[in-house]
């Protein structure tokens, strides 16, 4: 199983300086990805705009959203141009997670209807998709820059029309933040949607989670997280529990996620001192 890093732009108080020593940092590690998380109403720093500087200070990183949140985008075309650039510009790095999420304050933020976002996801992954194609859409042609390489594509949700939308249009499927007991049955679901539709390929399957390591990691994790989960209540506090705020958690839970049949495990911090890289390098060995 492959293991990947978040950046830190997520963190409240995260200085620009901090986010792209964080990510020449995992560059030089063995990190797959560096991951991004997808929020409007929250101070954090714009996804693909995040991952746009990234690529600018990295070389071989994958560049991960995990998630996208599409429908509030509203502008597929835009979009998917944004999309294509950072794929273009990053030499083919770029792997979208996109989702739905659940949070109305940001459609609302933003100006466009909560209810609906599942049929306007679809209609917008199919234009995105149809943009890369290279198809004509005016006096010059196509919307560029054309991508040689599609970025890679990942769903999320838990849903049963998540797994399918996955099995229709993506490579694979990604969890939002389940543990590794839950996160095998959801997989399974994955591929009976796969096989339904007749692919003949494998779903990647891949996960995320929260670590803070070193010196008053239980203080950080439960300060962020508490932060950015204060709309969900009472699973603010599994969130919480489930940060990994020592080696052993973090090997454990790669272990766990691994037998789960997970393909990627992403690992967001609750810290944005770039040396939980290191720490994070070290835990897993």
């Amino acid at each position: 199983m492959d293991v990947s890093i978040g950046l830190p732009s997520t963190i409240p108080g995260a200085e620009g300086s901090q986010i792209l020593e964080w990510a020449k940092r995992a560059d030089r590690a063995a990190f797959l990805s560096l991951g991004v998380i997808d929020r409007l109403v929250y101070p954090n720093d714009e996804p693909l705009i995040t991952l746009a500087a990234a690529a600018a200070a990295t070389e071989r990183i994958k560049l991960l959203t995990a998630i996208a949140i599409l429908p509030y985008r509203v502008n597929a075309a835009l979009f998917a141009k944004q999309a294509a650039s950072i794929q273009h510009l990053s030499g083919n790095r770029l792997v979208l997670g996109l989702g739905l999420g659940g949070r109305e304050d940001d459609y609302e933020a933003g100006g466009v209807p909560f209810a609906g976002r599942g049929r306007r996801f679809e209609k917008m992954l199919v234009d995105t998709l149809e943009v890369w194609s290279g198809e004509p859409r005016g006096d010059t042609g196509a919307i560029g820059p054309t991508p040689p390489v599609r970025p890679g594509l990942l769903i999320g949700g838990q849903s049963p029309r998540s797994f399918q939308r996955a099995a229709e249009h993506a490579d694979g499927w990604i969890a939002g933040g389940a543990p590794p007991e839950a996160f095998g049955p959801a997989a399974a679901q994955v591929k009976a949607a796969w096989e339904a539709h007749g692919r003949q390929d494998r779903p990647r399957l891949a996960a995320l989670g929260y670590f803070s390591l070193g010196s008053e990691a239980h203080a950080h994790a439960e300060s962020y997280l508490r932060h950015y989960y204060a709309f969900a209540g009472a699973y603010a506090e599994q969130v919480v529990a489930g940060a990994l705020t020592d080696d052993k958690a973090v090997r454990d839970a790669v272990a766990a996620f691994a037998e789960a049949g997970c393909d990627e495990l992403v690992l967001f911090p609750c810290n944005p001192e770039p040396g939980q890289v290191d720490l994070l390098a070290d835990a897993i060995g």
